[in-house]
């Protein structure tokens, strides 16, 4: 054990591809700052620790060591790389840091950008969802699989890719970044439902189904550790259950944002609501006014039928229908 956490290796892509990142992100958010923008540390840290501190970790520690040697730990770096980085990624904002870095010119750019139609094809809430939903399959349970473990590019330009289809989803899917087209929170909800289903049935496959890359880890002829049996038996616990542990900021993060939105909306409607009032003729707002203020609330549907608007509806759902009310004696 102690072998292990002291396990460290140079990862090229890994190493590059984050430090790049996270000089970018520091540079634009300065220069955003300059401008006046106010940018909170939380972005930063989302980005810098969540999104590019483990996925760093994920090719330098034990957990990059091992990835080519036990199925369990190339499980579970797919799912930091396919959740954890992207969520990281997507949560610092940083179309939202870059749009406050640019000018005027540049913002119009980049929202022409954002509203092509390619960017709305690749954000259409089908297209990234398969994909999170395909890769994982596709990977385990494809010659795909077998390739990435025995060629290093084949095994960066994955993890390369993983991090993509991540970003992407959770980009277009959280929705607190600029995007070219806003969806509703509660399809989002749904969507997560389903492809929570769809690990675990991912995982029951490995659990039962016959070895993965069978020639591969006999050839790398490991006397330690698990067999290989229960080595794809932990790796199908891990992307059945700890993938909808690891979800779960992702949920949250929805049902907070989809609580934003009804507020939004409510908001909205209760603007249009007074603004009709507004400029409704005064006799109209006279009568509504006489109505109100009787004792048993009455004169308000009379009103409204007076004004020529539908009657206003209270009470139970049910007394609202006419032939359950008439059934209820109400």
């Amino acid at each position: 054990m102690q072998s292990a956490f002291e396990s460290w290796r140079w990862d090229t892509s890994t190493v590059v591809l984050t430090a790049a990142l996270g000089a970018g992100y520091w540079a634009v958010r300065a220069r955003a700052k300059r401008r006046g923008a106010v940018i909170p540390g939380g972005r930063l840290a989302a980005f810098g620790l969540m999104g590019l501190g483990i996925w760093l970790l994920s090719g330098i520690s034990l957990v990059g060591v091992y990835s080519d040697t036990l199925m369990w730990v190339r499980a579970l770096q797919t799912l930091l790389l396919l959740y954890v980085v992207p969520f990281g990624l997507a949560s610092g904002r940083p179309f939202t840091v870059l749009r406050a870095a640019l000018g005027p010119v540049g913002q119009a750019r980049l929202d022409r950008i954002l509203a092509s139609t390619i960017a709305r094809a690749v954000t259409f809430p089908l297209a990234p969802s398969l994909a999170m939903l395909a890769v994982p399959w596709l990977l385990f349970l494809s010659p795909w699989y077998e390739i990435v473990l025995r060629h290093g590019a084949a095994d960066a330009m994955t993890r390369v890719v993983l991090v993509l289809i991540g970003f992407v989803y959770f980009y277009s899917r959280l929705q607190t970044d600029p995007v070219p087209h806003r969806y509703s929170q509660g399809l989002s909800l749904l969507i997560t439902i389903f492809e929570s289903l769809a690990d675990g049935i991912l995982g029951i496959v490995l659990w039962w189904g016959p070895l993965v890359a069978l020639d591969y880890y006999t050839e790398v002829g490991r006397t330690w550790g698990p067999d290989l049996r229960m080595d794809q038996t932990v790796a199908a616990g891990i992307i059945w259950v700890l993938g909808d542990v690891l979800g779960l900021p992702y949920l949250l993060a929805l049902m907070r944002a989809w609580a934003s939105d009804e507020r939004r909306r409510a908001a909205e409607v209760d603007a249009e609501l007074d603004a009709e009032d507004a400029a409704a003729p005064p006799a109209r707002r006279q009568k509504f006014s006489r109505a109100s203020d009787t004792s048993d609330g009455s004169g308000i549907a009379d009103a409204a039928v007076a004004a020529g608007a539908a009657p206003v509806q209270s009470g139970l759902w049910w007394e609202n229908d006419p032939q359950l009310r008439q059934r209820f004696g109400r």
